[in-house]
């Protein structure tokens, strides 16, 4: 019976030592994580579906201002967005939560408060994915705010 048991631990020992070493990519494994920058291989490219550089003319203070940018994976490794940092905290970004696969189009979106804004405001979106050549992309925005009228 004790043969038997130290069998069965030696087994359990030796699975979950091949377990651990079992190294994937951070791609493969679906993982969204700063990683995924570091790895090369795992490199793609993107096209910009739209102007990196927009103007939305006028808003009154106050409103919400919603912004997208479209884009593509041009690449044959699925696309990587790791992170969309505003420059500043009246906007708020969302970014793919999924890796995009080669060939397919997704969309940045971000949400600009004008509360307190008033005048005009150049905003930056910094966008950090596995992409050739560089890392980093960044969008950027302008709109001017109008003061409330009472």
């Amino acid at each position: 019976m004790m043969r038997f048991f130290i069998t069965l631990l030696f087994a359990a020992v030796i699975i979950s030592c091949n377990n651990s070493t079992d190294k994937k990519s951070p791609m493969a494994a679906g993982n969204n994580s700063e990683a995924a920058l570091k790895d090369s291989a795992d490199y793609t490219s993107i096209q910009w579906l739209d102007s990196l550089n927009k103007n939305f003319g006028k808003i009154s203070e106050g409103e919400k201002l919603e912004v997208s940018y479209s884009f593509k994976n041009t690449g044959t490794k699925p696309l990587v967005i790791t992170r969309v940092q505003p420059s500043c905290g009246c906007t708020v970004a969302e970014q793919p939560t999924e890796p995009v696969a080669p060939g397919a189009q997704g969309i940045i979106k971000a949400s600009f408060n004008s509360e307190g804004r008033t005048g005009v405001n150049h905003k930056t979106l910094f966008v950090y994915a596995n992409t050739k050549g560089t890392q980093s992309h960044e969008l950027h925005f302008e709109v001017e705010v109008e003061k409330k009228k009472w």
